[in-house]
């Protein structure tokens, strides 16, 4: 698909299939993330990849309910690691460029996945605690973006802009 026609085809899909997501199409997502420019070329940030259900239902409660999370065959978690980019740009790495690097790399999977016929949508609204808890994050990581990812079942309409 022409990048163009990625950007018009792309929604933030909350409903999703129950169907699970390709290994070659999560292996190009993933990619894609790895691909994304960052501060440095640094990537000062980590993902971790949910696929258990159990965690999943745990994540929706921590997401106010956002129930597109318990949905979605897959979950990308981007969590910043600031102490990477401090090493490099100090308190501005730490508290800005590791934020960009991991909402550039979402947003990139974000694009890629309308690309191969999937859809997602980036949460931002959970309990920062709950979830690095939820996920036994070390305490120099922070999640900051739920990427729940799958084969939509919904077609949202273009809202004006």
């Amino acid at each position: 698909m022409e990048f163009l026609e990625v950007v018009k085809n792309r929604h933030s899909v909350r409903v999703f299939k129950n169907k699970e997501i390709e290994k070659e199409k999560l292996d190009k997502l993933l990619f894609v993330a790895n691909s994304s420019p960052s501060a440095g070329d640094l990537q000062a940030y980590q993902i971790i990849l949910v696929r258990k259900s159990a965690l999943k239902i745990v994540l929706t409660k921590a997401a106010y309910g956002q129930d597109s999370i318990t949905q979605a065959p897959v979950n990308l978690v981007f969590c910043i690691d600031p102490k990477r980019s401090a090493r490099k740009y100090g308190k501005r790495g730490s508290e800005l460029y590791s934020i960009q690097d991991a909402t550039i790399s979402a947003a990139y999977v974000h694009l890629a996945a309308v690309d191969l016929g999937l859809g997602s949508v980036i949460v931002g609204a959970f309990d920062e605690e709950t979830v690095s808890k939820i996920l036994n994050l070390p305490g120099d990581l922070r999640p900051i973006i739920i990427l729940p990812i799958g084969y939509p079942d919904e077609k949202p309409e273009t809202t004006p802009r």
